[in-house]
């Protein structure tokens, strides 16, 4: 399989080579660095062209990398069903960088461009309907950034007296809880309401 990839990085390469920055194969996947306003092209390339044909677009996500000058890495998988082969295509992005939309590419891109804007806070320029999928209207930040709190800022919950949901800060309700990392084979000697009355085993 790895073979197969190598060759159509290859064919890649002599067909685009303005488009693509790096590529390798490796763990049965072929992953091709590009420039963010290359991205539609280069994908409208992969799913035409006769020696691609990757028709399905199964994921677009971000990876956030806060000690890089482009903070976050755009990644597109790729599935050609006519190779059975998959291709990664990354994008290195700067935190404010907008990136085209390949809702024209693959109309499937709609919700996964959302969910990346939601996550992680990158702009897609041409996108129809760019708001926020998974988190709230209000919601401050973005979850999927290394820098973003672990807590949240604000937590929701319903109040009765007012019949409204309410947001509130967040407050830690309890200490961190200890744990025992004991086997659960060997297990610790946890004594249960009434099992003291049993005696020593």
């Amino acid at each position: 399989m790895e073979t197969a990839l190598a060759e159509l990085q290859e064919i890649v390469l002599l067909k685009r080579p303005d488009a693509v920055l790096a590529g390798e194969v490796s763990f049965g996947e072929l992953t091709m660095s590009v420039t963010p306003a290359g991205i539609p092209d280069f994908l409208e390339f992969l799913r035409t062209d006769h020696s691609c044909r990757f028709t399905t677009l199964i994921d677009v996500t971000a990876v956030d990398w806060p000690d890089r000058e482009k903070r976050f890495e755009v990644v597109y998988h790729l599935l050609s069903m006519s190779l059975n082969a998959r291709v990664r295509v990354k994008a290195a992005v700067a935190d404010g960088e907008i990136v085209p939309s390949i809702i024209g590419v693959y109309p499937s891109a709609d919700w996964y461009e959302r969910e990346v804007f939601d996550m992680y806070g990158i702009l897609f320029s041409g996108h129809p309907d760019l708001r926020r999928i998974l988190t709230d209207y209000g919601f401050r930040g973005h979850p999927l950034r290394k820098d973003f709190p672990t807590t949240g800022y604000v937590e929701v919950r319903y109040d009765e007296e007012q019949k409204r949901v309410v947001y509130e800060p967040v407050k830690l309700t309890q200490e961190y809880r200890m744990f025992d990392f004991m086997s659960p084979w060997e297990g610790a000697e946890y004594i249960l309401p009434g099992d003291e009355k049993k005696g020593p085993r």
